[in-house]
């Protein structure tokens, strides 16, 4: 999956649905917040937001996104607590994503699945950060919705649609005269071996090598749900782009603290979640301009 030369061309009708898309994608990341803080502690998402502090509720008027904080001064209306700086930094964050989605994908029918893509990396970014986990509940429906989108999508829209069933192996021969939805969901299984087998056979064998377990299988499910919609190309650069941002990130911590051990754990589920968004947007740019440096 990734930005069409349709959706790239696309004249976006105004400042005013860039103004929309943010502003949904600002409300989109309040709700992240919530997710973010209660999904790893199984509370449930229906309930009123609350100071964690006093425990006092949140008027509406002062969940408005972003603008809620500032008019609070970053404190709770009722006990004067700080409220940290990093709910309207995610709301924001997400309300910039998704503008970029906006501009890569136009006014396309991919435009939603890449939006809802977005926002569900940055969820698991922030939980792995906070709790080193990947909750199923989250990976396993992502997986099973990507599979959902490869197969419906064709059937509506009657081509193959994604980028991956473009190139080989799934553009090869053996799949010629298949229904577009069968080449679709062949390059969707491809993509999910791909992505969640080579980084399970990675940690196998470093744990055969190391006697250490190298991952958590949250990463092998994340990568199954990356692999089934992104197709194997952008999902090998998702783990290339993963593990490029997250050795850099393990050597500043090796630097910054005394213990040196190359145990130390890193919570991957951030650097890959990273890599699939920057694949979404600019993962076809990235392996063009690559591979054009070959011929």
């Amino acid at each position: 999956m990734g930005p069409t030369q349709t959706a790239a061309t696309l004249d976006v009708n105004g400042l005013a649905i860039y103004i929309l898309v943010f502003i949904v994608g600002a409300c989109i990341g309040s709700f992240l917040n919530v997710v973010i803080y209660r999904v790893p502690a199984e509370k449930s998402l229906l309930t009123s937001s609350a100071c964690p502090k006093c425990g006092n509720s949140i008027p509406f008027y002062y969940n408005i996104p972003i603008l809620g904080w500032l008019i609070l001064g970053g404190k709770c209306a009722n006990c004067k607590e700080p409220i940290a700086w990093r709910y309207p930094a995610i709301e924001l964050l997400t309300a910039l994503l998704f503008v970029c989605v906006l501009w890569q994908f136009g006014l396309t029918a991919s435009l939603p699945v890449a939006l809802a893509f977005t926002a569900t990396m940055i969820a698991l970014i922030f939980i792995d950060a906070d709790n080193m986990i990947l909750p199923n509940v989250i990976t396993y429906p992502l997986f099973v919705i990507a599979i959902i989108i490869r197969i419906s999508f064709p059937l509506m829209l009657g081509d193959s649609f994604f980028s991956d069933t473009k190139v080989t192996p799934i553009s090869g021969l053996e799949f010629a005269g298949l229904s577009p939805w069968m080449i679709s969901l062949a390059g969707a299984l491809f993509g999910a071996v791909i992505g969640g087998g080579s980084l399970w056979a990675i940690g196998v064998l470093w744990k055969v090598l190391r006697k250490v377990d190298a991952m958590g299988l949250g990463d092998v499910k994340l990568l199954l749900g990356i692999g089934a919609l992104l197709g194997w190309r952008l999902t090998l650069l998702t783990i290339f782009l993963g593990a490029f941002s997250g050795a850099i990130a393990g050597v500043g911590m090796l630097l910054k603290t005394k213990n040196k051990d190359l145990q130390t754990q890193i919570p991957f589920g951030i650097f890959l979640g990273i890599g699939a968004i920057v694949s979404l947007l600019f993962g076809e740019k990235l392996i063009g301009w690559y591979l054009g440096q070959f011929y």
